[in-house]
């Protein structure tokens, strides 16, 4: 793989190199990992790579690439940039028959997402985004438990994702992550919501396989002076009549990384939170509660599928990232040699989940904004 972005000081840069490397399929061979020239050498020399694969831009590394031998150039871009340099990036890979692996949200405006998919829809080319919750084992149990109607017709969701770590101006005092985050000209028109709102709404349609259907939501920026938002209280009404509430936010002191997520239906309920992942709890009528474990027995074919080490052993976020890129790669290794793909490695987030989370920014923040109380988001 070529990286775009990630250089030092970077902190997504370096999870997705690891979780690349996880599986041992997946060598960095190039990257452009800074708008600044100098910095994107040093990183590129930390990281052990030849000058020659060391680039000062993006545009200049798919170039370069796409004029070496098939056997030399990389076979897909991995964009871990902030928000606003993830389009130019992806479009030019695409057009140049270059795969893409992008960082969420996969851009700053939904016409920006479609045309990525207007490209997609013109070539044989695969992308991929990064919605690494939805790789987790017990993710996909819960899937395959509410799919085979082990919880009934579903009736109620209740996601959340709260963290604390912006419960200041954190932006003011020159902390990169903050500062692009809380930047609309780099961000998007979405703060809390478009940086962890779109994992949160992404997770609760990827275990129910049901689209959210309407939205009616709360913004508000806590933190004086703060540009965006960094607070979202939404009401969700889904496709198959389903109701639900997602909570978002950054400044609630004390909370790390406390994504969770539980869905009730008419005979049953799961329930599973990212900072205890190897657990999924289940609740039904007539049963007591039960608790899945990853690795275990007891579980799917498809949740064990994505589990590397035996149960009791901890597994996590840079194995979840590493799932999407084991598979993605595979499809990639499958197409060279001609051989089929099963279903169950193409389970990773697509252009679609970008386009969708996109949507789902903008007509949140139309409902917080407007006083209509319901917008659909396929408005």
């Amino acid at each position: 793989m070529g990286m775009v972005g990630g250089g030092i000081g970077s902190f997504i840069g370096a999870v997705h190199r690891m979780a690349a490397s996880i599986d041992g399929q997946i060598d960095l061979v190039c990257g452009a990992f800074s708008s600044d020239p100098s910095r994107s050498y040093e990183s590129g020399k930390q990281l052990l790579l030849p000058d020659n694969r060391i680039y000062q831009s993006y545009d200049e590394m798919i170039a370069k690439e796409k004029a070496l031998p098939a056997s030399q150039r990389m076979d897909f871009l991995s964009v871990v940039t902030p928000n606003h340099v993830h389009f130019k990036p992806c479009k030019m890979a695409l057009e140049n028959g270059f795969h893409v692996i992008c960082d969420k949200p996969v851009t700053i405006s939904l016409n920006e997402a479609k045309e990525l998919k207007s490209i997609l829809e013109k070539t044989d080319l695969l992308f991929a985004l990064t919605h690494n919750y939805t790789a987790y084992p017990m993710v996909k149990q819960a899937r395959e438990m509410i799919k085979s109607g082990q919880i009934g017709k579903i009736r109620k969701v209740i996601v959340e994702y709260s963290q604390g770590w912006l419960a200041t101006k954190l932006e003011d005092t020159g902390q990169k992550q903050a500062a692009w985050r809380a930047d609309p000209s780099k961000s998007g028109s979405g703060g809390a919501i478009g940086d962890i709102g779109t994992h949160a709404a992404n997770l609760a349609e990827y275990i129910t396989d049901v689209p959210i259907d309407a939205v009616c939501a709360d913004l508000t920026s806590f933190v004086d002076g703060r540009l965006l938002d960094d607070d979202a209280n939404v009401l969700l009404r889904f496709a198959n009549g389903a109701k639900g509430v997602l909570h978002v936010s950054q400044i609630c002191v004390g909370e790390e990384n406390n994504l969770k997520i539980k869905v009730f239906g008419e005979t049953g309920g799961i329930e599973w939170e990212q900072q205890e992942p190897n657990s999924l709890q289940f609740r039904s009528l007539d049963q007591p509660l039960q608790i899945f474990r990853t690795a275990s027995s007891k579980v799917s074919d498809v949740a064990n599928q994505v589990s590397r080490i035996p149960a009791g052993h901890p597994e996590g976020y840079l194995e979840a990232f590493a799932t999407i890129y084991q598979k993605f790669s595979k499809v990639i290794r499958n197409r060279k040699e001609n051989v089929k793909t099963e279903n169950y490695d193409l389970d990773f987030p697509s252009i679609d989940e970008g386009i969708r989370g996109m949507a789902f920014i903008e007509k949140v923040i139309v409902s917080s904004k407007g006083e209509q109380k319901w917008i659909k988001l396929s408005q």
